[in-house]
C-alpha cells in the first residue's frame, strides 16, 4: 500500500471515531429524556482493493481502505415492547376502573358534608316517633319534613352520579380526540422516516423514538396491534380495525346521543349514513362501534385493555333507573357499568320507599285529597298517581309503564306533596270514627324493617329499607377493593416489564463513559497513525530532495 493510501486509512479511523463519540455524547445528553432509546454504533470495513488474483493461492492479494461508520441502530427488544404496551393498556383499564369506584364511593359516603345515610336514618326515626303518637301535629310535621329532606338528598346524590357520568363523557371525548391526534402525528412521522431511510445515508432514530413514545401512550388508551413495513413506516390497528395504514389515518368519529349527550366512538368507514338536507351525514353506527362493551371482560380474551374502554364501561350509555334492574338484559347492559348499576340500585331504594309509603297511606281509606283521590306523600312530577274511572266511579292507580318515564316513580320524577308540606296535619291519622290510626303508623314502621328487597337480580340476600343503603355502599366498597387490588398487581407486572425493557433501551452512564474512552483511544490511535505516515512522507520527500 502506498503511503498516500495509508493516509486515507487513518482518516477513516478519525472520522469513524469522531462519529462514534458524537453518538455516545448524544446518548449521554438524553439520559433523562422520556422515550429516548439508546443508540449503538456499528462499524464496518471499507471495500478492499484487489492487487492480484491467483486461483492457486489460498487468498488474493488485497489492501484495505480502512473502517467506516456502517450504521447507528436503536437497541430495542420487539417482544418486550409488545409485552409492555399490552400490559400498560391492561394496567390503565383497571386503574380507570379503580378510580371510578373510588369516585362513586366518595359520592355515596359524603354529600356536601352530610352522608345520605343520615337522611335515611332521620326519615326512619320520624316514622318511629310517628308510630308512638300518630295524631300529634309535631310527629306528623317531622314525618313530612324528614321525607322531604330524604327525597332532596336522594335527588342531589343522583344528580352527583349523573354529573360524574358527564365528567367521564368529557374525558371520553378528550381521549378520542387525543387518539386521533396521535394518529395524525404517526402518519407524519411515517412519512419523514420513510424519506430519510430512502436516502440511505442517515438513520432517523430520534424520529423513531418520538413514534415509539406515541405508541406507548396510544397503547394505554386502547388495545393496539402494529407492524413495521419495509419502508420504515408502521401500520396500526385498534381493536382489530385499521387506524393508521400507509400514509392515512382512519380517525374515530363520535355519535352523540340526543337525550344524554353521551359520545359513542365509531369507525365512519364501517358505518352507513344518509345525507341530510343541510349536507351533513346522519350515521347508523350499528356494528361500527369501536368497542363491543357486551363482551365478557377477561385477561384471557384480552378484553380488559385500554383506558378508553374502561371509561365507556364505567359511564354506561344512559341514566339508569330502577326499571333497568327488572329487564332480562341486566347482566349484559347494566351490571357492566359501575355508574349505571349504582344509579339503578339507588333509584330502586327511593322508588320502593316512595311507593310503599304511598300504598300504606292509600290503604287507610280516609287520607284523601280535596278531589277525593288517595293522598300521596311522594307524588310524580309529570303525571298523577291515580285516574278517575267514570265506569266504576272510582279512583284507580295509574300503573307504571317502563316505556314512559313520566309514568314512573323515579328520583327524577318525584316530589313531596305540596299540600302536605304546607299542612302536614292533613294526614290526620284519625279514622272516620275519630279513633287514632295506630295501625297505619305501625304498617309504615313495619315496612322499613321488612326484608323483602335485593340490590339487583344477582344478589340473593334480602334486605330492608334501613339496611339497603348500607349494603349498597358495602357492595361498592368491595368492588373498589377488588379493582384496586387488580390495579396494584397489574402495576407490579408492568413495572417488572418496564425494568426489563429499560435494561435494553435505557442509557447507562457507566457504559457510555466506557465507550467514550474506547472511541477516544481509537481516535488518538488514528491520529498517531497519520502522524507516523506524515513523518515517513516528510522523510521520503526530504531524502529525495537532496
Amino acid at each position: 500500500m502506498s503511503l498516500m493510501s495509508s493516509l486515507y486509512v487513518g482518516t477513516s479511523g478519525l472520522q469513524t471515531s469522531q462519529n462514534a463519540l458524537n453518538t455516545t455524547a448524544h446518548n449521554l445528553s438524553n439520559i433523562d429524556t422520556i422515550g429516548f432509546t439508546r443508540q449503538q454504533v456499528l462499524q464496518g470495513t471499507r471495500p478492499y482493493n484487489l492487487i492480484s488474483y491467483n486461483k492457486s493461492s489460498v487468498a488474493n492479494q488485497e489492501t484495505g481502505l480502512g473502517v467506516h461508520y456502517a450504521k447507528v441502530r436503536q437497541v430495542r427488544d420487539y417482544f418486550l415492547d409488545q409485552a409492555y404496551r399490552k400490559e400498560s393498556g391492561r394496567s390503565m383499564f383497571y386503574e380507570v376502573s379503580a378510580n371510578a369506584v373510588e369516585e362513586v364511593e366518595s359520592l355515596l359516603g359524603e354529600l356536601q358534608g352530610e352522608a345520605f345515610q343520615n337522611s335515611l336514618e332521620n326519615f326512619w326515626t320520624s316514622i318511629q316517633e310517628l308510630a308512638k303518637d300518630p295524631s300529634s301535629s309535631v310527629t306528623q310535621g317531622m314525618f313530612v319534613q324528614r321525607a322531604s329532606a330524604f327525597l332532596e338528598r336522594a335527588q342531589s346524590l343522583y344528580s352527583q352520579l349523573s354529573s360524574y357520568q358527564d365528567n367521564l363523557n368529557t374525558q371520553i371525548y378528550q381521549m378520542v380526540d387525543k387518539i386521533n391526534d396521535y394518529g395524525d402525528k404517526i402518519v407524519t412521522l411515517n412519512e419523514q422516516i420513510r424519506m430519510i431511510e430512502a436516502g440511505g445515508v442517515e438513520s432517523p432514530n430520534d424520529l423513531r423514538d418520538v413514534r415509539n413514545q406515541l405508541l406507548d401512550e396510544l397503547a394505554q388508551m386502547a388495545d393496539i396491534s402494529y407492524s413495521e413495513e419495509l419502508d420504515g413506516s408502521i401500520s396500526i390497528q385498534i381493536e382489530g380495525v385499521d387506524f393508521v395504514k400507509n400514509d392515512r389515518c382512519y380517525k374515530m368519529d363520535m355519535k352523540i346521543d340526543a337525550t344524554t349527550g353521551f359520545y359513542t366512538p365509531f369507525w365512519p368507514q364501517n358505518a352507513t349514513y344518509r345525507v341530510l338536507d343541510d349536507g351533513t351525514r346522519e350515521y347508523n353506527i350499528d356494528g361500527a362501534e369501536v368497542f363491543n362493551l357486551r363482551k365478557e371482560i377477561s385477561s384471557e380474551l384480552d378484553t380488559d385493555i385500554g383506558g378508553l374502554k374502561s371509561m365507556l364501561r364505567a359511564r354506561g350509555d344512559h341514566r339508569a333507573d330502577y326499571t333497568d334492574l327488572q329487564g332480562e338484559n341486566y347482566d349484559r347492559d347494566i351490571s357492566q357499568s359501575l355508574v349505571m348499576n349504582i344509579q339503578a340500585e339507588f333509584d330502586q331504594l327511593i322508588h320502593c320507599v316512595a311507593t310503599k309509603v304511598n300504598s300504606i297511606l292509600a290503604e287507610s281509606g280516609y287520607m284523601k285529597n280535596a278531589d277525593g283521590s288517595p293522598m300521596q306523600l311522594f307524588e310524580k312530577v309529570a303525571t298523577s298517581g291515580y285516574d278517575w274511572d267514570p265506569a266504576t266511579q272510582e279512583w284507580k292507580y295509574r300503573e307504571e309503564d317502563p316505556r314512559y318515564s313520566d309514568s314512573l316513580y323515579t328520583i327524577g320524577n318525584m316530589r313531596i306533596n305540596k299540600e302536605l308540606l304546607q299542612s302536614p296535619s292533613k294526614l290526620g291519622f284519625k279514622k272516620p270514627d275519630g279513633k287514632v290510626d295506630y295501625e297505619t303508623a305501625e304498617k309504615l314502621k313495619a315496612a322499613f324493617t321488612e326484608e323483602a328487597y335485593t340490590l339487583n337480580p344477582n344478589v340473593r340476600k334480602k334486605t330492608c329499607f334501613v339496611d339497603y343503603y348500607t349494603d349498597l355502599v358495602s357492595q361498592v366498597a368491595n368492588t373498589g377493593a377488588v379493582c384496586r387490588s387488580i390495579a396494584l398487581n397489574q402495576e407490579a407486572t408492568l413495572n417488572s416489564i418496564y425494568s426489563a425493557r429499560e435494561q435494553v433501551v435505557g442509557v447507562s452512564s457507566d457504559e457510555e463513559l466506557s465507550n467514550m474512552i474506547k472511541f477516544q483511544n481509537a481516535f488518538n490511535a488514528s491520529s498517531r497513525y497519520i502522524n507516523v505516515i506524515d513523518e515517513m512522507l516528510e522523510h521520503v520527500l526530504t531524502a529525495l530532495g537532496r
